[in-house]
């Protein structure tokens, strides 16, 4: 029991928005929607936070949380590393591309203090030696599996950490009440759970699979007149 609750502490502290990565500046394109008056009350909201999940993120960051996740216990450097640079090729937005990896090296430097498994250190060193970036999915899977949590919470913890970012940007942006927000939240319980069931084991073919209207608005969030967010 006293093992269950470490982890679960664990899992906490890994997605504590007050975590000093700078999670909180980043919205990945929904800024430009916003704007555009694509999304704009909170049923578009709903409907863009629900189609990045099924339609983006269970392809690309879900997808390489977990395949990071099951190389880390596998002891496999060479498809951490692999995996990295693939995330990399996908991230086609510059803004969230560098976003992401700026994010993931500074979570690597937080609990890379508080866990000492090797694979951790060395990826950080392959970082340091520019043969990788460490982005945000990977990491979060690498460390997550270093402390023994379940894959399914970790998937769980990833996405669900994911659409609390995106949501309190869309209240802030929009703007919306704190409780449409939390109805949100609460509506989109079940259709995380069909994410993680998805993500556990990612079909290779689909890996990559974007939301290309989300995309083509994260490179048009640069050459916004007025920004909150830096992507």
């Amino acid at each position: 029991m006293a093992q269950t609750l470490e982890q679960l502490g664990m899992l906490l502290h890994l997605v504590d928005p007050t975590l000093p990565i700078g999670g909180f500046n980043h919205s990945n394109g929904l800024e430009t929607f916003v704007q555009q008056q694509k999304v704009y009350d909170k049923t578009t909201l709903a409907e863009y936070v629900i189609t990045q999940l099924q339609q983006n993120w269970v392809y690309n960051d879900g997808a390489y949380c977990s395949l990071a996740f099951d190389a880390m216990q596998q002891q496999n450097l060479n498809q951490l590393l692999e995996l990295d640079q693939m995330l990399a090729a996908s991230k086609i937005a510059r803004e969230s591309r560098e976003g992401s990896f700026k994010l993931g090296t500074r979570l690597l430097k937080i609990f890379i203090r508080y866990q000492s498994h090797p694979l951790l250190h060395q990826f950080y060193q392959s970082i340091q030696q520019q043969q990788c970036k460490g982005f945000y999915p990977v990491i979060f899977g690498m460390i997550a599996a270093a402390a023994n949590i379940n894959k399914a919470d970790t998937l769980y913890a990833f996405y669900y950490n994911t659409i609390v970012g995106t949501v309190t940007n869309g209240v802030k942006l929009i703007p919306l009440s704190q409780m449409d927000g939390q109805d949100i939240l609460v509506e989109l319980r079940p259709i995380i759970i069909q994410a993680v069931t998805k993500s556990q084991n990612p079909d290779l073919e689909w890996l990559g699979s974007a939301t290309i209207a989300n995309d083509i608005r994260a490179m048009q969030h640069e050459q916004l007149y007025s920004r909150l967010y830096m992507s």
